[in-house]
């Protein structure tokens, strides 16, 4: 069994909706452990490198603004095969379309935004996952 570590961001929309305890639970439920938790304003510089990947397509600037529109919070989650784990509970991107008991599947919905306002963000590798944390929690 080897022990992964994954970034999971609860959104601006999440936090403002007070779902930052239910996103913290279904975690704990499935058995994965929180092992560092911050709610910070994210910055351009912070979110440029969180999002480098998709500098330079339509959709970057509006999701750089919407994740610098109130607080976020990011966690680190631990746990066996926590990367898939939690890209599983979390659902598909599009809430319209996420299986309901996932997380987008139950408290998300098309706002009809410029960006989706999903809820969460969850690391897609162990290589973004390294990364990631390494931009909100300088390498832990």
């Amino acid at each position: 069994m080897s022990i992964e570590k994954t970034l999971v961001l609860v959104k601006p929309d999440g936090v403002a909706r007070g779902l930052v305890g239910e996103v913290i639970a279904r975690i704990e439920k499935k058995g994965y452990a929180i092992s560092a938790m911050r709610m910070l304003r994210a910055d351009r510089e912070i979110l440029e490198k969180h999002y480098a990947e998709h500098q330079g397509k339509p959709f970057f600037e509006p999701l750089v603004e919407f994740m610098m529109s109130g607080p976020i919070v990011a966690l680190v989650a631990e746990g066996n095969r926590v990367i898939e784990g939690f890209r599983s509970l979390a659902g598909v991107t599009d809430p319209t379309v996420a299986a309901p008991g996932t997380i987008r599947g139950d408290l998300a919905r098309d706002q009809g935004t410029k960006v989706v306002q999903n809820i969460v963000h969850g690391s897609d590798s162990t290589e973004s996952a390294v990364r990631e944390i390494a931009i909100f929690f300088g390498g832990k």
